[in-house]
């Protein structure tokens, strides 16, 4: 398994919220779903994004937004056109009347990942706070696909826009990571590496494993030094640095997404029992796993609207 099909196997997208709207100038939604990952387009005309850090960047027709962080932003005609608009959960799955389209009016498709446990925390740690791919390097059929399933009620829609949320995600990351210059993480640039590729893998696959820089040279075939030297080079820290931060992101998913305890999650990464990995959770999230459950529990509560 490659690196980024590892990242990307834990997109699922359940519950899927989307919202698809039509604008004439002076414009601008402020959004507030508290989603941990969104995805917006123009589907005709143009917008500005408007984060809650950060400047206002331009989204083109068929560019793809992706907007992480639950921290409300603001997609508007212009940089500087005060919110009108407020848009939250409840008011997503809206759709404005397709036969009601201004002449020159700016038509908007959004959709949001909202269950805390569809998009992996390693992804999301992979991912900037704002990220717009143009549409000459993600041109996506999918667009056409949602838009047309957000215009009917046929039965399994929402498994249907579910699926076709992960996909335009997939389109779209691939699109990113593919664009020449691209401001990829290193782990994906390094993937053409023969040896740093193939140890980005081995961890990957094994994280569990004993792995020793020693043991990691052998089954790469070169030098421990070398490796050493080569990998920090490529990937930006060393291998086993590298490993603890693989082996607590995919902790903090797995005290996020299942009931194990915290002691079998422990022996699934890589730790001998639940005081090793609260030790090395601690110290690289400044909170332990049993605190890291506890926050994620009450975000998922909070998304869903249960008490």
């Amino acid at each position: 398994m490659d690196v980024l099909t590892d990242l990307l196997d834990g997109v699922r997208a359940r519950g899927a919220l989307f919202s698809r709207t039509v604008m004439t100038s002076p414009w601008s939604l402020r959004f507030a779903s508290g989603a941990p990952l969104t995805l917006a387009t123009v589907l005709r005309g143009q917008a500005w994004l408007v984060p809650a850090e950060g400047e206002a960047v331009r989204v083109r027709s068929g560019d793809i937004a992706l907007i992480r962080g639950s921290a409300p932003y603001t997609v508007a005609d212009g940089p500087d056109t005060p919110p009108r608009v407020l848009i939250d959960r409840a008011d997503y799955c809206g759709v404005s009347d397709p036969a009601v389209v201004p002449d020159g009016g700016t038509v908007l498709l959004s959709g949001a990942y909202d269950n805390p446990g569809g998009v992996s925390e390693r992804l999301l740690r992979a991912l900037p706070p704002v990220l717009v791919i143009p549409d000459a390097d993600c041109h996506s059929p999918m667009l056409a696909l949602v838009t047309a399933e957000l215009t009917r009620d046929s039965p399994g829609q929402q498994a249907v826009l579910d699926r076709l949320l992960d996909l335009l995600l997939i389109s779209a990351l691939r699109g990113w990571f593919d664009r020449p210059g691209t401001s990829a993480p290193p782990w994906y640039r390094a993937a053409d590496d023969p040896v740093v590729g193939h140890a980005l893998r081995l961890l990957h696959d094994r994280p569990a494993d004993p792995w020793t820089v020693a043991k990691l040279a052998a089954e790469t075939g070169i030098s421990r030094a070398a490796l050493a030297r080569r990998f920090t080079a490529r990937i930006g820290e060393p291998p086993m640095t590298y490993l603890t931060g693989w082996r607590i992101s995919l902790a903090a998913d797995l005290l996020r997404g299942t009931d194990d305890t915290v002691g079998a999650i422990a022996r699934k990464v890589g730790y001998a029992n639940t005081f090793a990995l609260s030790v090395a959770f601690k110290r690289l999230r400044r909170i332990t796993p049993s605190e890291h459950r506890a926050a994620s529990s009450g975000t998922r509560k909070a998304s869903t609207g249960r008490q």
